[in-house]
Parts: structure tokens; C-alpha cells; sequence
């Protein structure tokens, strides 16, 4: 998604050091959480294409390129859902992409809608990433996001992650106050949750939730079989989730 001329200096190792040091200042970890979740959630959707599932869905998908990279890579098929300047730019970007990129405000359109009227079949199931999202909405747009899929076939798979409540309360700061004051004193980010209240709001719209992962999980599967170093910031939690 960048450019070349970035795409070459963020090859230099010197670079990116520096780029996770600038991040890890107002929140130490930060660059190892976001690096892990999203191996987390590429395996997510690797386990779903490998046990059949052929519908990949993102919402609020940014400029990621993880259904780009599935759908080059397999059969699958893929429809990413975001704000209408987000598409536009992303869609100069990915000319040749098998990806369906459809315009999206969460807080006021029909998801279900969007959905199907760019290809997502309902009556199937898919692996449906919801990546860096939920803390940006309301908790009733984050409700009638989740109310949106009640109609996802059985076995239909949510990957999903959400910042922890008691650091939007100010109970905990887990070490990044300046995180705290650009993100949410700003009124930017809006929604959390306690890892215990996951399961039962998920159960609501009909979702089972299969794990939830952490800086303990990251560290074990993917930091330290690596060699990787540093600490591993736990303000933000990946959910793997089944529909039932």
C-alpha cells in the first residue's frame, strides 16, 4: 500500500527500529501487540480457507491488505466494508485485486445490506475480521454491527479486537498515559470491554466466543519461538468467536 519510496525505506531495518521506538513512547508495546494481532488474525483466516470456508469479510478494513493477500493466494472471495474515502484511496491502490471494496459508515448505514448487495452470501460461511474497530464506535453502533450478522450461516467464524475498559475508565494505564490522552481524552476512541463481559455480549447476536488472546498468548506463540524481544503492550485484546 505505500508508496515505493516508503516501501524502500521502511526495508531498512534502522528505520522500522526506529518508527516502534517513536510508538512504544506513549505506550510501551504497542508495536508488538499490533504486530502479533495481526498474525493472529491472518492465522484466523488461514485455519478458516484450510478448513473450507471461501467467503472472507473486513470491516473496516483501512488499508490492510490481508483479504488481498488470501484472495491472491486461494479461491476465496473477499468484500471489505469502510468509509467511502478510505475505498476510494485503497481502490487506486489495489488495481488488479480480486477484493470487493464497498463504502460504509457504521453509524448510519445497513451493514447487512452493503454486504450482500457487493456478493457476501449469508446462507454460507465466512471468516469475518473486525480489526482496530470496535473502540472507535459507540456501543450502539458496535450492537447493531454484531445485530447486522445475526443472519451469518452456522460455523460462520468473527476474529475481532477491542481496547480494555478499565484504560477508557482511567482504572489502569498500563504505562501509556499519552496513548490515554491522544486517544481518548480526544473522544476518539468511545468503546471497551472487560475480557470477562466478552462472551456474554457476543452470545447476544448469537456468537460463541472461542478465545481470547493477550501479551501471554502473543508471547508464547509468536514472540518467543522468534526470538522477539521487548515488552508486548496489553491494552488491546484479539477474540476468535463461532457463530452457533
Amino acid at each position: 500500500m505505500l508508496p515505493a519510496p516508503l516501501r524502500a525505506l521502511f526495508g531498512l531495518r534502522v528505520v522500522r527500529t526506529r518508527f516502534a521506538a517513536l510508538m512504544d513512547r506513549d505506550a510501551p508495546g504497542i508495536w508488538n501487540s499490533i504486530a502479533c494481532r495481526k498474525r493472529y488474525l491472518d492465522d484466523a483466516v488461514a485455519r478458516a480457507i484450510a478448513d473450507g470456508i471461501t467467503q472472507i469479510v473486513v470491516l473496516g478494513a483501512g488499508f490492510d491488505t490481508r483479504a488481498a493477500r488470501f484472495t491472491a493466494s486461494s479461491e476465496a472471495t473477499a468484500v471489505e466494508v469502510d468509509l467511502p474515502r478510505s475505498v476510494a484511496r485503497k481502490r487506486r491502490r489495489l488495481r488488479d485485486s480480486r477484493v470487493v471494496l464497498a463504502p460504509i459508515d457504521f453509524e448510519h448505514d445497513d451493514l447487512a445490506t452493503v454486504l450482500t448487495s457487493r456478493g457476501y452470501d449469508p446462507a454460507r460461511p465466512a471468516i469475518i475480521v473486525w480489526e482496530g474497530v470496535t473502540q472507535y464506535l459507540t456501543a450502539e453502533a458496535v450492537h447493531d454491527t454484531l445485530r447486522a450478522l445475526d443472519n451469518a450461516a452456522l460455523g460462520t467464524r468473527l476474529a475481532f479486537t477491542y481496547v480494555r475498559q478499565e484504560f477508557l475508565d482511567g482504572a489502569e494505564l498500563y504505562d501509556a498515559p499519552g496513548l490515554r490522552r491522544r486517544f481518548i481524552d480526544t473522544g476518539v476512541w468511545r468503546f471497551g470491554l472487560r475480557p470477562a463481559e466478552v462472551a456474554e455480549l457476543i452470545s447476544r447476536f448469537g456468537w460463541r466466543e472461542h478465545e481470547q488472546v493477550g501479551p501471554d498468548e502473543y508471547r508464547e506463540r509468536y514472540l518467543d519461538p522468534a526470538g522477539r524481544i521487548g515488552p508486548v503492550s496489553p491494552v488491546e485484546r484479539c477474540v476468535a468467536a463461532v457463530k452457533n
